[in-house]
């Protein structure tokens, strides 16, 4: 049961074409995640020694990736916050807001003085920019992937969806190139002292460029008939959740697979490769490079697939595929061959990217268009708390006191978790977004 709101003239804005939307959905998502994956990489090179030098190299490792699980924490908060603004007053504006506040706490993540000169508070004001980050991060998502899908005519919603989707692939590509360039232009120390607060700083730039791509785009058609016929909900929170608990659940469960491939492969391989293996740190970035765009081509050409076959089915064959692969990964690794090791971390990205394709289009349509915002992002951002935010924590600790067996075994349950969760729910690709 809704309520009646009355949002700002939302209806009102200038009809755009898809181009434009699928440009906005994707720029925004794009800077979001470089922001989001910038953090990661530091997490696995630097930041332990920047902001926990008094701890063993393993303790300040994980100490540094516990900082970088807190920002996932953070992302269902986001998600609710933003997600009730979302469904009460627009997807657009609220993304706005969402890409300010993500940009500009990573941007001070690179002016934020180490330990050596700020004692504690130095890992207290990381953590905080962190949860910062997790906030704004949590409301961008289903902003995104709703700005694309709403839009969407309805046998085109992968497509236009692969646009939000691909932004993750893309900002992710673009933090690895420039932290390898980084690695490789710079001397060792002068990476560790100041080089790694480069890609922070040029957020800032980032975000003035995103501000301006979003600012011009119109409300989605869906919501806009939302507000047309008074129908926007007052408490979407409370009506997701009495409405679509399974939906929730079963959401967030699908979507652990894709968080745990990447996270494990793109940060804790990255620490375990060069600090365990002795791989060297530019062989590394470069070979996760390769690893990117394997993901990148697999996100879109299985989310524009998904409006042919469906999204369930390919969902299902990609967590499937995580359940082999889990066991494959680190054997791959450890033999250092290079090659093997970019087959492992490109394998790893396969299947993420075989499932995280349709997720763009198929989490939204599971929720009604009065609370899809709430309903897509808080799924979205459950599963990233345990997929990415607990397991590479899980993972590390796992191969420090019983070996990369027992990580591997870990990787494959988590995906046959997602299996499970996804043969629960039904295909969506032929609903209709305007019912409510």
């Amino acid at each position: 049961m809704t309520e009646q709101a009355t949002p700002p003239t939302v209806a009102a804005e200038p009809a755009v074409d898809g181009r434009r939307i699928a440009t906005a959905s994707f720029i925004g998502t794009a800077i979001e995640f470089y922001d989001y994956y910038i953090y990661g990489t530091a997490a696995a090179l630097v930041l332990n020694a920047q902001f926990f030098p008094d701890l063993s190299p393993v303790a300040g490792t994980l100490a540094s990736l516990s900082t970088f699980a807190i920002g996932f924490v953070a992302r269902p908060l986001g998600a609710v916050i933003f997600g009730h603004f979302g469904d009460r007053i627009g997807r657009k504006t609220t993304l706005v807001i969402s890409l300010l506040l993500m940009g500009l706490s990573t941007a001070f993540v690179g002016l934020l003085p180490g330990y050596a000169t700020l004692g504690v508070l130095a890992p207290i004001l990381l953590v905080a920019l962190r949860v910062l980050q997790g906030i704004g991060l949590g409301g961008e998502w289903g902003g995104a992937a709703l700005l694309s899908t709403e839009h969407a005519p309805k046998n085109k919603r992968g497509l236009f969806a692969a646009a939000a989707q691909m932004g993750s692939p893309v900002g992710y590509f673009i933090a690895t190139a420039i932290f390898w360039a980084l690695s490789v232009w710079l001397p060792k120390d002068a990476f560790d002292s100041w080089g790694w607060r480069i890609p922070f700083l040029l957020s800032f730039v980032l975000v003035a460029v995103g501000l301006r791509i979003r600012l011009k785009v119109a409300e989605t058609p869906a919501f806009a008939e939302l507000v047309a016929k008074k129908e926007a909900n007052r408490v979407p929170l409370a009506s997701v959740v009495r409405r679509y608990p399974r939906e929730l659940l079963l959401g967030a469960g699908s979507i652990v697979v894709v968080y745990v491939m990447f996270y494990t492969a793109a940060t804790y391989c990255l620490t375990y490769t060069t600090k365990t293996l002795g791989i060297p740190r530019n062989t590394m970035l470069a070979l996760t490079l390769i690893a990117v765009v394997v993901l990148g081509v697999t996100t879109f050409v299985v989310a524009r697939q998904s409006d042919l076959t469906g999204r369930r089915t390919l969902m299902l064959g990609g967590a499937a595929f995580g359940v082999v692969w889990g066991m494959v990964l680190f054997p791959l690794l450890n033999t250092e061959n290079l090659v093997l090791v970019v087959v492992g971390l490109s394998g790893a990205l396969l299947c993420m990217g075989i499932v995280y394709g349709p997720l763009g289009a198929f989490l939204p349509e599971l929720f009604g268009t009065d609370v899809r915002y709430s309903g897509a992002g808080i799924a979205y951002n459950l599963g990233g708390v345990l997929g990415g935010g607990i397991a590479p924590l899980i993972v590390a600790q796992l191969a420090e006191t019983a070996g990369t067996t027992a990580v591997g075994w870990f990787l494959s349950a988590m995906a046959l978790l997602s299996l499970l969760c996804i043969l629960a729910l039904p295909e969506t690709r032929h609903r209709d977004l305007e019912k409510v």
